[in-house]
């Protein structure tokens, strides 16, 4: 089990997280926080909860992004293993995003100062996702934007078909783009059916997920990849 393993079990808890926020929140996005811009258009038409929350999930996400540079950085000067450190400082924040549910919701109105605060958390843990992406598994597709990863896959697609050059590589890169959107839709689908069954309950796999790729990001075959990243 390697990088590859990771970044599925990342794809699959931002669809989780995603879809499970949208709903516990108000349609709030702690994923694909830009999405919330179309939201919070949305609410100011309609008259809808969730404005406070969605015009701060981006200034948020932009700090924890930063603030996980400068730990991953410090981690890496200082000789300890920042891919993991990183995972499970996510995992910590997914436990704390179930925790917060659990006790403060459900959340009908989440501009609360509650639910303002669990949404924060589950913002934070997909913030610090995006830069362990970017800085760790930089030549794999990404675990959270999915419209570029779904154009990706078509380019490659009539790439393949048209018998492009590179054949070997645009084929490795469109199997893994491919994996990547359907552990996102599964993560995305698993998420809707347990929130029906458990409601805010559900929040306690993303956090499971999180803390089992840290733990793989542990095996052999992650370090080894490690060691070679650029970082």
């Amino acid at each position: 089990m390697g990088k590859l393993t990771i970044a599925g079990l990342l794809s699959f808890n931002a669809g989780f997280v995603d879809a499970a926020g949208f709903l516990a929140l108000q349609g709030l996005f702690t994923a694909h926080v830009t999405g919330n811009f179309v939201t919070l258009g949305a609410a100011l038409v309609f008259g809808t909860h969730g404005i406070i929350a969605k015009l701060v999930a981006l200034p948020e996400f932009i700090l924890v992004v930063v603030v996980a540079r400068i730990l991953g950085s410090m981690f890496r000067k200082k000789g300890f293993d920042a891919l993991w450190l990183l995972l499970g400082l996510e995992a910590l924040l997914l436990l704390a995003f179930f925790v917060l549910g659990i006790i403060l919701g459900p959340f009908p109105d989440s501009d609360t100062s509650a639910a303002l605060l669990a949404g924060f958390a589950g913002v934070a843990a997909m913030a610090i996702q995006n830069a362990v992406q970017r800085v760790h598994f930089a030549s794999i597709p990404p675990t959270t934007i999915m419209t570029g990863n779904t154009t990706q896959a078509v380019l490659d697609a009539v790439d393949l078909w048209n018998d492009g050059a590179d054949r070997d590589a645009i084929k490795t890169r469109f199997v893994r783009t491919i994996r990547g959107i359907a552990w996102f839709a599964v993560g995305c689908a698993a998420a809707a059916v347990t929130y029906f069954w458990v409601g805010l309950w559900c929040l306690a796999l993303p956090a499971v997920v999180a803390m089992v790729a840290a733990i793989v990001s542990k095996s052999p075959q992650a370090q080894r990849a490690e060691q070679t990243s650029p970082g």
